[in-house]
């Protein structure tokens, strides 16, 4: 029997780094179709030997009419968009239901997020909205027309946090946490992206993560280093420890 394989690969991990099973699958379709030829993966796939052609545009039970007829009579692999194809996997069961002999169909994931990938699609939308095109509120905004935004995501926040505490297995509670640690996230990636445009001294976002590592790594030693800490309370001296030699430090700086 003939096979339609839905490859699904994460949109966020770089295009070509699929699994063996995803490449195995390629290797062996007759046709490898895809919405989009120009889009990131459809690429990789030709950069790679893969001839992908682009069906034609269409409405997801359309395009499926297509696949599922195809898939008659060859091994046929779908490329999934970046989108995640709304509605075409709904609309190619319903196909296969209504033909006598339908193909085989299969969704393969070929590829998965990393964890914090979804940090990528923030920052994404936060320069989309700050970018030409964008938000023209957005692109107003500066520094000191943010700051009180912060204490009030901030404050938010803290309101949630003793919410959950006091009672921490109500799932409603939880997603309002959930919810407003992604508006305080939101100032953070919004004051990076403002700092980006600043002519005289820009840092971005990567230099605000970059620096959250390096203080996590010095303030961890015993856990990135060779340092000893047994209790809680040698973690808190530790840490504070450090903390002053960073004061010092700067206070040192010329």
């Amino acid at each position: 029997m003939s096979r339609l394989i839905l490859l699904a690969a994460s949109p966020r991990v770089p295009a070509g780094l699929l699994s063996r099973d995803a490449w195995r699958a390629l290797d062996a379709a007759d046709r490898v179709l895809a919405a989009d030829a120009g889009e990131p993966l459809p690429v990789a796939l030709g950069d790679d030997g893969i001839t992908v052609t682009a069906l034609e545009d269409g409405t997801a039970p359309e395009r499926a009419r297509s696949l599922v007829d195809l898939a008659r009579g060859e091994d046929v692999v779908w490329v999934g968009s970046a989108d995640g194809d709304p509605g075409l996997s709904d609309a190619i069961a319903d196909e296969v239901t209504r033909v006598e002999e339908g193909p085989e169909v299969e969704v393969l994931v070929g590829s998965w997020d990393v964890e914090g990938g979804r940090l990528l699609d923030a920052v994404a939308v936060m320069d989309r909205l700050r970018s030409p095109g964008g938000c023209a509120w957005v692109a107003a905004q500066d520094h000191a027309s943010l700051a009180p935004f912060v204490l009030e995501e901030a404050q938010e926040v803290h309101e949630a946090l003793d919410a959950v505490i006091a009672e921490p297995e109500d799932p409603g509670l939880r997603a309002e946490l959930a919810d407003e640690l992604g508006d305080l996230l939101f100032q953070v990636l919004f004051h990076a992206r403002v700092a980006a445009d600043h002519a005289g001294a820009p840092f971005d976002v990567d230099d605000v993560a970059a620096a959250l590592v390096d203080k996590l790594v010095r303030r961890n030693p015993h856990v990135f280093g060779d340092a000893t800490a047994g209790t809680l309370e040698e973690i808190e001296e530790q840490w504070q420890t450090i903390k002053a030699a960073e004061r010092a430090r700067r206070a040192a700086s010329p």
